[in-house]
C-alpha cells in the first residue's frame, strides 16, 4: 500500500522567478503545477521507491535558519514542525542543519563561488591599441585600405583626365603612389599630387569620410574602454575581491553561504564578510543578487551551481574558476524518518545510473551557445559599421564607372576625327595605359629631359 507524503518544495533566492514565471532549474511552476530539476528528481525517487506525494512551495520562501527566537523558518522548519514530510531543494547538507533533521545523501556537489560582470573580470591585453575593433574589423579595414589603392590606382590610369598623354606624361598615381596617398588621408594628413579628374577626386573624398569617421569611432571605442579599465580591475580569486574596494560583493543575507563566512578562521574569508557586514552589501534572495550584478560594480557570491545557471541564461556575466568550501545539497526529513535510508539508496543508483547527469544537463542547459560573451565596453565588430564600408564600396563603384565614362567620352571624340569604331579606340587606349609601353616611353623622355 502506497503512503501519501506532503512535500515542501523551494528555491528560496528564486521566489520571484516562479512569480514571475522565469525558468529555474529546481522548481518553476507551469500552469497549475511545478516543473524543475527537483520536481523531476522526487518523481525518480517515487518510482524507485513506490509512493505518492503532494507539493507546495515554502511560505516563507527561505531554505532555513535559525531566528533571532530559537526557532527555524524557511523549508527547514515546515519539517521540523511536520508542515512537510520531505524538503526537496538544492538545500546544503550543514552540522546545524544535520543535528534537527535528518538529510539524505547528496543529490549534487558543489561550493562557493562568486559571479560578475565580464569587463570587471576582463585582463588587461598587451595589445590594447588593437582592443577597440575586433579580428573581422581589422580584417575588413585592410581589405578597404588595399581596395582603396588599387581603385584610386586604376582610377588615375584610365582616366583621360588624370592621364591624358600616355606617350608623353609621367603617371602620377602609380600603385605605391596610391597606398601612400590614403596612408596620408588615413593619418589626416595630406600627401600630394591630388587627383584632378572628378572620378579620382569622388573616390579621394569617399575614403577621406571613411577615415575620418573610422578614426573617430576608434577614439571613442578606445577613451570608453580605458575608462572601463580605470574602474575595474581582474578579479579571478576571493583574495582578489578581498583585496579591491572598487567592486561591491555580497551575499543571501541569512544564507548558508553567508553563515560559511562569518564563521571561518581564514584570514581572506574573515575580510570578506566584514566588508559585507559593515556595508550592508548582503542580497535579499539570488534573484536580487543577480540583477545587481548585471547592472555592473557588483559581485555576487553563492552556490557554484546556481551561478551557472545565471551564467548560462544570462551572457554578460562569468563565474570565478577558484570554488572554495565544498559542499552539497541534500534532501531533509523529520529525524529518525524511515524515509531517509531509502531515499540514499535511490538516490545511489540514480547517481550510478547516469540519471542525476541527464537531470543537471537538461535544466543546465545554456542558451549562450554561440553567442560571444564580451564586456560592456566591446569591441567594435565589421558589421556595426556595415554601413560605413558600404558607403565606401559605392563610392569606389561609382568612382570606377565615372573614370571609364571620361575615357569613353574621350574614345568617342578620337573615334569621329580618326573615323574608327569606339570600341576599337577604348580597347587599343587601355592597351596603352596597362599594357606598358606608355610608361617606358613616359621614362624615355623623362631621360632625356634630364640628360638636357
Amino acid at each position: 500500500m502506497r503512503s501519501s507524503l506532503s512535500l515542501v518544495f523551494c528555491v528560496a533566492a528564486l521566489t520571484a522567478w516562479l512569480a514571475a514565471g522565469k525558468e529555474d532549474p529546481y522548481a518553476m511552476s507551469k500552469g497549475s503545477g511545478l516543473e524543475g530539476y527537483c520536481i523531476d528528481l522526487i518523481s525518480e525517487l517515487s518510482k524507485k521507491l513506490g509512493f505518492r506525494y503532494k507539493t507546495h512551495l515554502v511560505k516563507d520562501n527561505r531554505y532555513g535558519a535559525i531566528d533571532p527566537s530559537g526557532n527555524w523558518n524557511g523549508m527547514i522548519g515546515e519539517v521540523i514542525r511536520g508542515d512537510a514530510d520531505l524538503a526537496v531543494a538544492p538545500l546544503t547538507l550543514t552540522a546545524t542543519r544535520e543535528q534537527f533533521v535528518d538529510m539524505t545523501t547528496p543529490f549534487m556537489q558543489t561550493g562557493i563561488g562568486f559571479i560578475l560582470r565580464s569587463d570587471a573580470a576582463s585582463e588587461e591585453s598587451s595589445f590594447s591599441l588593437l582592443s577597440p575593433f575586433s579580428t573581422d574589423m581589422w580584417f575588413g579595414v585592410l581589405i578597404a585600405f588595399l581596395l582603396t589603392g588599387v581603385c584610386i590606382f586604376l582610377v588615375g590610369r584610365i582616366s583621360p583626365c588624370e592621364w591624358s598623354e600616355t606617350d608623353s606624361e609621367q603617371h602620377s598615381f602609380t600603385l605605391l603612389h596610391s597606398f601612400w596617398y590614403i596612408t596620408g588621408a588615413l593619418t589626416l594628413q595630406g600627401a600630394g599630387p591630388h587627383p584632378k579628374a572628378l572620378s579620382g577626386r569622388l573616390v579621394s573624398a569617399i575614403w577621406w569620410l571613411f577615415a575620418v569617421l573610422l578614426l573617430a569611432c576608434y577614439f571613442g571605442n578606445l577613451n570608453s574602454m580605458l575608462h572601463s579599465k580605470q574602474k575595474h580591475v581582474s578579479i579571478k580569486s576571493f583574495e582578489d575581491l578581498a583585496n579591491q574596494d572598487v567592486i561591491e560583493y555580497g551575499t543571501v543575507e541569512g544564507g548558508s553561504t553567508m553563515g560559511f563566512f562569518k564563521s571561518s578562521n581564514n584570514p581572506v574569508h574573515r575580510r570578506i564578510y566584514q566588508n559585507m557586514e559593515r556595508k550592508k552589501s548582503f542580497a535579499a534572495s539570488m534573484e536580487e543578487g543577480v540583477r545587481r550584478t548585471q547592472e555592473g560594480n557588483f559581485a555576487f557570491i553563492g552556490e557554484a551551481v546556481s551561478l551557472d545557471l545565471a551564467v548560462a541564461r544570462y551572457c554578460t556575466l562569468t563565474r570565478s574558476q577558484e570554488v572554495i568550501a565544498m559542499r552539497a545539497y541534500s534532501i531533509a526529513a523529520p529525524l529518525g524518518s524511515p524515509l531517509v535510508k531509502n531515499l540514499t539508496l535511490a538516490i545511489l543508483k540514480l547517481s550510478e545510473s547516469g540519471e542525476l547527469t541527464y537531470l543537471r544537463d537538461k535544466w543546465w542547459a545554456s542558451s549562450c551557445v554561440g553567442a560571444v560573451r564580451t564586456p560592456a565596453s566591446e569591441a567594435l565588430h565589421s558589421n556595426n559599421l556595415q554601413g560605413l564600408f558600404l558607403l565606401l564600396g559605392l563610392g569606389l563603384g561609382v568612382g570606377l564607372l565615372l573614370a571609364l565614362l571620361e575615357l569613353l567620352s574621350k574614345a568617342r571624340n578620337q573615334a569621329k576625327d580618326g573615323k574608327k569604331s569606339c570600341c576599337s579606340v577604348v580597347t587599343s587606349e587601355l592597351s596603352r595605359r596597362f599594357g606598358g609601353r606608355g610608361g617606358e616611353s613616359t621614362e624615355g623622355e623623362s631621360s632625356d629631359k634630364m640628360k638636357a
